[in-house]
């Protein structure tokens, strides 16, 4: 597979799934008074413009971007609602976020190491900025704790 698809794909995926998990989160915290919506809202947004742009960039040439199923959305509803209903303070949710973002940094970092040499600047460029919107999340989320 081209490098520069797989990706394009890795990002559709990650963000269709940080998309879903986001909504998910806010779901849970409707009522309640958690500061840290805002920061999900913002979060929720950024994830769908790397959703809509690797979309676009996919579709242009007839990929259908890859989305996580539907027992993987349904796993990180499930997790989520235990873990907020466990302890819905800012604290818990953001540490929770942090890990996940890290994990997603890790990866992304793992990618651009591969691909380096391999991909089109532009499409590294691409995926570099969405590492620094996990690693700015990380940063943020930490003043919740």
């Amino acid at each position: 597979m081209d490098e520069n698809v797989e990706l394009m794909l890795h990002i559709s995926k990650t963000a269709d799934m940080g998309v879903h998990s986001t909504k998910s989160l806010l779901d849970n915290l409707k009522n309640k008074d958690n500061k840290i919506k805002e920061l999900l809202e913002d979060q929720l947004q950024t994830y769908e413009y790397y959703y809509k742009v690797s979309e676009e960039y996919l579709s242009k040439l007839d990929i259908e971007p890859e989305k996580e199923g539907m027992l993987t959305k349904m796993g990180s509803e499930m997790g989520i609602m235990m873990e907020t209903i466990k302890d819905n303070s800012d604290s818990a949710i953001a540490s929770m976020l942090i890990e996940g973002f890290t994990m997603g940094s890790v990866e992304l970092e793992g990618l651009l190491s591969r691909y380096k040499k391999k991909a089109n600047r532009d499409v590294l460029k691409f995926v570099k900025d969405f590492k620094k919107f996990h690693e700015k999340s990380i940063q943020d989320l930490k003043t919740f704790i």
